[in-house]
């Protein structure tokens, strides 16, 4: 029997999002993508790059990149996470994952403009580790914690991912602006960070699992595909007689698409369709992940005051106003206040919808990294789409902006799902 609210795993666990939240911020967000369009930007071919022989505009390439991502690992997470529920292996599964991850983050060392298919091959196997790693991150929250320390705890270890980030990302930038006086080329500089961001993954996730305590296995019938995806299934016949938790996964399900297309796609945008300098840009992150800090205690406070569904409708407002501001925002001082809102909504969303599903979880239930699977499959297939049809109407319009409309009308559809749930309830209900 795993004791609960234990502190020492307690740390142990947030210490995870401390060891892999500097593939989010490095790779995802702030030198990777700014490395990725200067070595793929061609005005002679109109920036197409060649990708297994097909010719793509880069920054659809990298938008399609990450729906495939994600699509993969909807599909690998259901049977991954059975798997770790037959077998009490959960912790074994989860370090896989995230040594995979952390390796071909480390493998990023080896892109340049003479290797961009095995740069967005490499990237896509981190990208996959990484969202696996995290579904079964999330599953243990349940097991390790009581009910009304969920939201605390999950604010402690996204505040404690950033805190890491950051502190990673201003050494690397360090190393970066300061490249000449190495002998090395920024280039060269930039493909050491993907280097460290893999070391430090590793190295921090490795003493994370010490503390992290084994699962014991659930009984289960029937062949592993049939308890993956006849799991989900069955998961998803509970899930439509709990109209709270139903309500909630759709809304999740659209804001998603919003939230985490911004998480991916905003240094994209910055620099092909705003024109910010590098050197700007990574300030703007570094400010974001720091509001961000902020950001996700504000909301657990706000939450606690009005609940969890009232708290999650203004993070959702203040997307739709950071969206309408999106399509017209230039350089300058509204481009950093805009920045700045992202980072204020965009741990605090992220916490607070991990910790609200948790509590929407039926009581009685045992395989929580099954109902976990269930939702990790919809946050990536939410992913998916949203990166998908950004991409896509960038392709078809010429105009990312575009692109940016979308995202606020999925915020808006949102808005319909979240306001069925009461703010303040005993959410958590047995199964009937």
């Amino acid at each position: 029997m795993i004791q609960k609210n234990n502190p020492s795993v307690i740390r142990s666990w947030c210490l995870y999002d401390w060891a892999n939240s500097v593939y989010s911020l490095t790779i995802t967000t702030a030198i990777f993508p700014l490395y990725y369009m200067g070595v793929t930007k061609n005005d002679a071919t109109g920036n197409m790059v060649d990708f297994f022989g097909f010719a793509i505009h880069h920054s659809v390439l990298f938008s399609w990149a990450v729906s495939m991502v994600f699509l993969v690992a909807a599909f690998v997470s259901p049977l991954l996470s059975s798997m770790a529920d037959a077998t009490g292996r959960k912790k074994m599964f989860m370090r896989i994952s995230c040594y995979i991850g952390s390796m071909s983050c480390a493998a990023l060392y080896f892109f340049d403009e003479a290797s961009v298919t095995f740069g967005i091959c490499a990237f896509v196997v981190a990208g996959i580790g990484y969202s696996t790693s995290i579904v079964f991150y999330n599953s243990y929250l349940p097991e390790i914690a009581t009910e009304e320390k969920f939201d605390s705890y999950s604010a402690k270890g996204f505040s404690l991912g950033y805190i890491g980030s950051v502190l990673l990302l201003i050494v690397n930038l360090v190393v970066i602006m300061n490249a000449d006086a190495m002998g090395i080329t920024s280039g060269e500089a930039s493909r050491w960070s993907f280097l460290s961001v893999g070391i430090w993954w590793f190295l921090f996730a490795t003493i994370s699992f010490k503390g992290l305590p084994d699962v014991p296995p659930k009984k289960m019938q029937g062949s592993i595909l049939q308890n993956s995806f006849g799991t989900l299934a069955a998961v998803f016949n509970i899930i439509k007689g709990l109209p709270l938790l139903w309500y909630f996964l759709i809304g999740f399900f659209f804001y998603n698409m919003g939230v985490q297309t911004v998480m991916y796609l905003a240094p994209i945008f910055a620099v092909e369709v705003i024109q910010v300098e590098d050197s700007q840009l990574i300030l703007t992150i570094l400010i974001i992940q720091l509001v961000a800090i902020a950001g996700a205690f504000v909301l657990n406070k706000i939450s606690s005051a009005v609940g969890n569904s009232k708290a999650l409708l203004v993070g959702i407002v203040i997307w739709i106003l950071i969206c309408i501001s999106g399509y017209v925002v230039q350089k300058g001082i509204g481009f950093f206040t805009l920045a700045s809102a992202i980072g204020f909504v965009m741990g605090g969303i992220q916490s607070l919808s991990r910790a609200t599903f948790s509590k929407l979880i039926p009581i009685d239930v045992e395989e929580h990294a099954s109902y976990f699977s269930f939702y990790d499959v919809i946050d990536k297939l939410s992913i998916v789409l949203g990166t998908f049809s950004y991409g896509l109407i960038k392709d078809i319009t010429g105009d990312m902006r575009n692109s940016v409309v979308a995202l606020g009308i999925f915020f808006l559809i949102s808005i319909f799902f979240i306001l069925k749930i009461p703010s303040k309830t005993v959410y958590n209900t047995k199964i009937q």
